[in-house]
């Protein structure tokens, strides 16, 4: 059984950065075969923000390519979402989900609200 638990979010203005972190246990961040990032605004679809394999190799959804950095410690069994050049679009509860050969786990979500 994988338990995740996001925090880091938060509210902060356009253009600003924020980081967000997803501390697993139950099974180490580099056993798991991919863990994403999601994130679900008000009213719409889940949506695949990033995604990073137990190899490092990473992908981005086109909304947050250059903009958003996922990586892996580790050391500390999390992974982190750096989000800089925030946007009010990027406003929405962010989910941590790890896949593994049991099966696949979600988190609970952070919050994260880009306003003036």
């Amino acid at each position: 059984q994988v338990q995740l638990v996001e925090s880091g979010g938060g509210l902060v203005q356009p253009g600003g950065s924020l980081r967000l972190s997803c501390a697993a246990s139950g099974a180490s961040v580099n056993a798991i075969s991919v863990m994403n990032w999601y994130r679900q605004a008000p009213g719409s679809e889940r949506e695949l923000v990033a995604s990073i394999t137990n190899r490092g190799l990473t992908n981005y959804g086109d909304s947050v390519r250059g903009r958003f950095t996922i990586s892996r410690d580790n050391a500390k069994n999390t992974v982190y979402l750096q989000m800089n050049s925030l946007k009010p679009e990027d406003t929405a509860v962010y989910y941590c989900r790890a896949l593994t050969v049991s099966g696949v786990y979600w988190g609970k979500g952070t919050l994260v609200t880009v306003s003036s």
